[in-house]
């Protein structure tokens, strides 16, 4: 912890981020060197590497950013207006995020306790995985409003969606418009009905531009997709990058009041007929965190998919104890 600099209004557009591993730290990277945010505090059971980090970061955003970055404890978690939580393993080669389960729950009950010492308002973001279990667990420990304990859930997968699709048809992600909704994981199901190219469904723009469309080609777009964040970690070990940005997209809307609509999870309150279960759907985000969950219509196999997600994380949930 440290106090008040000079002309610095605490408590102001302020972050803190719970670890300050490679994800942690990049998206504190991330969002000072964007400046969508004015104070951001790092936060990590290594106080000795969160403060290098802060640091690091520090010293390179003197010409690009005015964010007050500086490395702290829980008690700087109040009058946050977002708190992100990356604290936890990584997955490791060969693993799903499923398999973080038994690890990270223990993790996050700790966190979870520990801002609410603390904790007087502002929206609460999930990073860790599996998301979209910690998402559910956390919201459940910490007693909130519905919406304001959320998780980034589909939001990466989506973006990898929209590139795979951009790729296939030879055109920039900005005109394409889509959702990926379920598990961030293998159940991770693709809206194809709800796909658009420049507003046209992406059926009708592939026929009218002689693009070859069908179920060969949507299975093979679905499975790089849900393959990507593998193939990262088996190259590289672990995926940061990403993520990075995307929390600057959701952060903007949270703390800069501009609500946009995402696919992220949080627990569902019987839209799509689904309750007391945190999976993906596109969802308006604002200052409150997710606002609204979109009601819209999926096709029947679309339903399907995403049914045998909500059993599959449900079975999990039950059989967790913490």
């Amino acid at each position: 912890m440290r106090g008040k600099q000079s002309g610095f209004t605490i408590g102001n557009r302020k972050v803190a981020i719970i670890g300050a591993g490679y994800v942690g730290s990049s998206i504190a990277y991330a969002l000072a060197i964007r400046d969508i945010v004015r104070e951001i505090v790092l936060i990590d059971i290594d106080h000795e590497k969160c403060a290098g980090e802060a640091k690091d970061i520090r010293h390179g955003i003197s010409g690009m950013g005015t964010a007050d970055l500086y490395a702290g404890d829980y008690p700087d978690c109040a009058d946050c207006d977002l708190i992100i939580i990356t604290a936890g393993r990584n997955r490791r080669k060969g693993e799903s995020r499923l398999d973080l389960v038994n690890d990270n729950i223990r993790i996050m009950h700790s966190v979870a306790e520990s801002i609410q010492k603390y904790y007087t308002r502002g929206v609460v973001l999930i990073i860790s995985n599996p998301v979209d279990i910690l998402t559910y667990k956390t919201d459940e420990w910490m007693h909130l409003s519905n919406g304001t304990v959320f998780g980034t859930g589909c939001l990466l997968d989506t973006s990898r969606f929209i590139r795979s699709i951009a790729d296939y048809v030879g055109l920039s992600t900005g005109v394409i418009n889509g959702y990926l909704v379920g598990e961030h994981g293998d159940g991770q199901v693709p809206l194809w009905s709800r796909v658009t190219i420049g507003g046209i469904p992406i059926r009708e723009y592939c026929d009218n531009a002689g693009i070859e469309w069908n179920e060969s080609v949507r299975t093979q777009i679905a499975r790089e997709t849900r393959m990507m964040g593998a193939e990262i970690i088996s190259a590289k070990g672990k995926t940061h990058y990403g993520i990075a940005t995307c929390v600057c997209y959701i952060a903007d809307a949270v703390i800069n009041q501009r609500p946009t609509v995402a696919s992220v999870s949080s627990t569902l309150l019987g839209e799509h007929g689904v309750r007391e279960i945190a999976l993906s759907v596109p969802s308006v985000i604002g200052p409150s965190g997710v606002q609204q969950r979109i009601r819209e219509r999926w096709e029947p196999e679309e339903y399907r998919a995403f049914f045998d997600t909500v059993e599959n994380v449900r079975n999990i949930l039950h059989e967790i104890s913490c």
